[in-house]
């Protein structure tokens, strides 16, 4: 079983409805996290490029790591201040938005409990 991550928080974060030996006294709602993020028109020429030669786009990489991580971070903070130690289920979506696509949405969501 992979460890479940932690912030400075406490807080744990799981996709599985259950964490392993800490069952659940009660569940505090639904927690969200959302992070938007432009492009930028030297990476996206870049990674154009890289698509037609082949290979990974290591800068979208990154950007959409950093932008997991925040949204995760949200719905860490979220959760804690509604008094919760844990948030189980946890989805994450990604969705590109605006009108010519330039834009990048990360969501993720999930219920808060106390374990």
């Amino acid at each position: 079983m992979a460890s479940p991550w932690k912030d400075s928080r406490g807080v744990i974060v799981s996709t599985t409805p259950t964490l392993e030996g800490r069952p659940i006294q009660e569940y505090m709602g639904i927690v969200t996290g959302e992070v938007i993020v432009g492009a930028n028109l030297f990476r996206d020429l870049f990674a154009n490029i890289r698509d037609i030669v082949g290979g990974r786009s290591g800068s979208y990489e990154r950007i959409l790591a950093d932008a997991r991580a925040q949204a995760i971070e949200e719905l860490q903070a979220e959760a804690a201040a509604r008094g919760a130690n844990a948030v189980v289920g946890i989805d994450l979506d990604y969705e590109v938005i605006g009108d010519t696509g330039s834009m990048l949405m990360v969501s993720a969501s999930g219920t808060a409990v106390r374990v």
